[in-house]
């Protein structure tokens, strides 16, 4: 999976999601060449909760059924 910046540059090239205890850590490279682990916990995904409302959870349930295009494609 990647993640993209607003330009359509790639950010982050995500390679696994594992869990460590309550933590989920995300691995991948950062732009390309620099390995990373990123934890996320319990606490910080409450907060990232906080951010959502009603259209935008709407809109992530249906993300995964709507046609993408390429980011290098725009």
């Amino acid at each position: 999976m990647k993640l993209f910046s607003t330009d359509k540059s790639e950010l982050m090239n995500i390679t696994s999601l594992t869990r460590d205890g309550d933590d989920l850590v995300i691995k991948g490279k950062v732009f390309g060449a620099m390995p990373m682990a990123a934890r996320l916990t319990p606490e910080q995904t409450r907060m990232a909760f906080k951010l959502l409302n009603f259209k935008l959870i709407m809109f992530l349930l249906t993300l995964p059924f709507r046609k993408g295009s390429s980011p290098a494609k725009k």
